[in-house]
């Protein structure tokens, strides 16, 4: 089962999931397609193992974080180390607690985060919205971030900043009036750094959570 995973994986990291099928994944293995029904059912089943399998990885990252006495600055930590994981492998983020009966990685690593809010006075909705709310700027974010950028840019025939520069010319072309808020911030659009957008979303959405448990 270990080389069936390895291999999924690999395929799915070099060209997501349409790469992702029996026969390419026997081919790999040197084996007949019938052989990876003696491991899983279905591709879907294949997927979630898959997923699971690096979830795991994630998981033994999480638990070498040393613990301090904030349990924010815990979850930080946490959230920083999966969404490394899923920008590497965008695929990742489509699959990750999609089915936690066979992720049993992805169950663990979920108790993991919220773990932390049982350190905050939170009551059980809270707790379980607030894990939720972290899950989503997390993936959220790493598989926008993690997608192929455009293929002129791929192709070198030009670079992000020229390309992002093409949507800041038009928009300041635009009436202020009717768009204030594009106004407001296309200086702040032009040459913005991706994770550093993350690291913000996650950080209002740790500051909410620090506010509404008092902390």
């Amino acid at each position: 089962m270990e080389s069936v995973l390895t291999e999924a994986v690999a395929l799915l990291d070099e060209a997501g999931a349409p790469a992702l099928t029996f026969r390419a994944l026997a081919q790999r293995l040197g084996g007949g397609v019938a052989s990876i029904y003696w491991y899983v059912s279905s591709k879907e089943e294949l997927l979630d193992r898959a997923t699971d399998h690096v979830i795991g990885e994630v998981l033994a990252d999480v638990e070498a974080l040393p613990d301090s006495a904030d349990p924010i600055d815990d979850l930080r930590a946490m959230a920083l180390t999966l969404f490394d994981a899923i920008v590497d492998r965008p695929w990742l983020g489509a699959y990750f607690m999609r089915n936690t009966n066979v992720q049993g990685n992805s169950l663990r690593l979920y108790d993991r985060l919220g773990r932390q809010t049982l350190r905050l006075e939170l009551s059980a909705r809270q707790r379980f919205h607030a894990v939720s709310a972290i899950i989503g700027v997390v993936v959220g974010s790493a598989v926008d971030m993690g997608q192929e950028p455009p293929q002129e840019i791929l192709d070198g025939a030009t670079d992000r900043d020229e390309f992002l520069g093409r949507f800041v010319k038009a928009w300041r072309e635009l009436d202020a009036e009717e768009f204030p808020f594009v106004h407001e911030i296309v200086d702040e659009f032009e040459g913005h750094d991706d994770v550093e957008q993350f690291r913000s979303a996650l950080e209002l959405t740790l500051t909410g959570l620090r506010l509404e448990a008092g902390a």
